[in-house]
């Protein structure tokens, strides 16, 4: 198993809309990724190491998929879809990272 995590960076001038993410965003996405989709988490960053700061991400979205190849299948067809809707929540772009998922 995969996870795909869609890490949106954080700093004093990032305007993210958590519910239009929460409510729109992540519901269109998951509609059209269908069954490829194994799993979804929502992580909204609160805090970084060090009392006072912000934390190094606003939000990181974590998505499970068997493999990459059925990740990439499922993605790539929506992937101009998902990148223009980015407007609508944030001025920032997000870091993804495509990572093994190894649990204990």
């Amino acid at each position: 198993m995969i996870k795909v995590s869609v890490m949106y960076p954080n700093s004093k001038d990032v305007k993210f809309d958590t519910e239009y993410y929460k409510n729109n965003h992540l519901p269109m996405v998951a509609n059209k990724l269908g069954d490829a989709l194994k799993g979804l988490e929502l992580d909204l960053g609160i805090a970084s190491k060090t009392p006072g700061e912000l934390a190094p991400y606003v939000v990181i979205a974590h998505l499970k998929f068997d493999d990459v190849a059925s990740f990439q299948a499922a993605f790539g067809p929506h992937a101009a879809v998902f990148a223009a809707d980015v407007e609508n929540y944030s001025n920032v772009q997000a870091d993804l990272q495509i990572s093994e998922l190894v649990t204990f």
